[in-house]
Formats: structure tokens, sequence, C-alpha cells
């Protein structure tokens, strides 16, 4: 008899059925810890993202200039990293009982985590292309552009972003699997693989943009001796690293478990790695906050000026009421670094 092979999908929870004269591949029992595991890390993820980068607008809107286009592109990167976590809670429960939330919040749910996903790519390669352009022209019309463009660019990301997913939003349904659990995943298999293929384009582009603007970077600071251009760079690079690590194994595992298993064995491997690939890509929303901390040194010292007025004001020490205002400290620089 020949193989044939069977493959369902929820939310990226793969399962395989390997038929071969009756003998099935069964992954259930194979990932009963993984389930409990990723059920408490998202809860974590979600909590301190949602800690972290709400702490990150705070900082940006108190202390800092928003007519900067960086600050501007960080400032929507913690809003795509927000969006990206308040869907975890769906995935949460949807690990533990399938998908209970109806038709609507499926396609909505999906499209949103989506969203948030690509909005990020494309402002971490904006942010690149910026920090290279200030480097090769310090003297650029940037400055000058950024009140009447930045709106505008950033418009056009959240658009792109959106009309993106428009078909994920189409063809992504309710349905029951092999098992009678019913799932939130698209109802032809064909647009599942557009989709994998579509963002691992997007990201092997992204990654050719930064990779090919940092080279060029690191050429042209290896002749300077500003440390100020090193500092703002290092934090970018480190930023944009720490995306590309956690979201890398991800894309392409996922692009691999899409064709069908050679073998059952292969089969349990391959979604064992996937799934975790996939915890390490969905808990990179609440890891910018951290490296903001360790890296930026404006950041670290904006954090410490509010823990130390909140103090203040908490305590009633307070030997003025400027230092409870909701004013802006004097800026020091053109961003958050």
């Amino acid at each position: 008899m020949e193989e044939e092979y069977y493959s369902a999908n929820l939310g990226d929870n793969y399962s395989y059925e390997y038929i071969n004269e009756s003998n099935i591949c069964e992954m259930g029992d194979y990932f009963i810890f993984n389930t409990h595991f990723t059920t408490v890390l998202y809860t974590l993820v979600f909590l301190l993202s949602l800690l972290g980068n709400t702490l990150v607008l705070w900082i940006l809107f108190k202390y800092e200039n928003l007519t900067s286009l960086t600050n501007i592109f960080i400032m929507n990167l913690c809003v795509s990293d927000l969006v990206f976590s308040c869907m975890l809670p769906f995935w949460i429960v949807d690990q533990s009982f399938g998908w209970i939330f109806g038709e609507f919040l499926c396609k909505a749910v999906n499209a949103i985590f989506s969203i948030g996903y690509y909005s990020g790519v494309f402002f971490l390669t904006l942010m690149t292309i910026l920090r290279y352009l200030c480097v090769v022209n310090p003297l650029s019309t940037l400055r000058s552009l950024t009140q009447c463009y930045s709106f505008l660019v950033c418009l056009v990301v959240w658009t792109v972003s959106v009309l993106i997913v428009v078909p994920e939003v189409i063809y992504t349904t309710v349905q029951e699997d092999y098992e009678g659990d019913r799932t939130c995943d698209y109802a032809d298999c064909k647009w599942k693989k557009v989709d994998i293929y579509l963002r691992n384009i997007l990201f092997l582009f992204s990654f050719g943009v930064i990779v090919f603007c940092y080279f060029k970077i690191l050429i042209i600071l290896l002749r300077a001796r500003s440390r100020r251009k090193h500092r703002t760079v290092k934090l970018i690079l480190i930023i944009v690293v720490a995306f590309f690590l956690c979201w890398a194994p991800y894309n392409i595992l996922s692009f691999l478990i899409s064709f069908p298993p050679a073998t059952c064995q292969y089969a349990k491997d391959s979604t064992l790695a996937f799934h975790i690939s996939r915890t390490i890509a969905f808990s990179h929303c609440c890891l910018n906050p951290v490296l903001y901390v360790f890296v930026g040194v404006k950041f670290k010292r904006h954090l410490a000026q509010l823990c130390s007025r909140c103090s203040h004001c908490g305590n009633g020490q307070v030997s003025s009421p400027r230092i409870c205002s909701q004013g802006k400290f004097q800026h020091e620089g053109a961003s958050i670094y």
C-alpha cells in the first residue's frame, strides 16, 4: 500500500497522521508537557510585555522628543509588540480547550496577530535604514522632513501590514480536526503555504536590507570617533539581532514543516522543534524593553528619574510641585538612546 500523509493544523499547532497500512503517528501525548509549559510562559510573556512596552511608551511621551523619527519608530515598535502580545491570551485558552471564541474572533485574532508581526519587521527595517542614512550623511534633510512625513511613513507601514493579512481574514475559519476538536486555521492548506512563504520572503528581504545597512555603517564607524553614534548604532543592532535570532528558527521550521514528513519520527522531531522555536519567537514581544534598560543610556536615566519621582511623590517628600508635574524634562538629544 502506498504511503500517504495527512496534516492537521491549528494556529501553527501541527499534528500529523502517518498512514502506512493503518499505522498512525499520533502527536497528542508527545506535547503534553509543552502545552502546560507554554501556557505558563505565554502568560508571563503577556504580562511582561504589557508592563514593559507600556512603560517605554510612557517614558517616550513624558520625557522624549516625539518629533524624532527614531523615537516615532520606537513608539510604533512598542505598539506592534503590544498588539502581538495582547493576542497571546487567546492562544493560551486555545491550547487547552480548542478554539471556543467563534468565527469572527478566529479571523480577527489571527489577523491582528500577523499585523503585529509584520509591522514589527517593517519598523525594525526602517529604523536600520534611518540609522544608516544618518551615519552616511549626518547633514541630511531627514530632520526637516520628520514632522511632515513621519505620520505618512507610519501610516503606510500599518496599511501594508493590514493588506498582507487580507487573505488570512478571508480564508481562516473555524473547523474540526481529525480528533473532533475545534480549530482556527486556513480552510485551504494552499493559502496556509502562501502565508508561510510570504512571511519567509519578507523576513529574508528585511534581513538582507539590514545586513547591507550595518555592513556600511560599521565601515564608516571604524573611521569615526563619535561615542554617541556608536551607542545609538549599538542599541539598534542589538534590537535587530535579538529579533532575528528569535524569529529566524520559527520561520525556517514553519517552512520545513509545511512539507509532508518522511517518517513518523521526523514528524515528531520537527514538530517538537517547531513548538520550541514558536515559544522563543512569541516571547520576543517582551524583550525590547529589557534591551532598552540594559543598553539604552538615556532610557535608563529616564527610568531612574521616573522611579525617583514616583518614590518622592508616594512618600510625600516633595519640596516643589514641579517634581510631580507632568512636564517633560529638557531634551538631551534626538532619540531615547
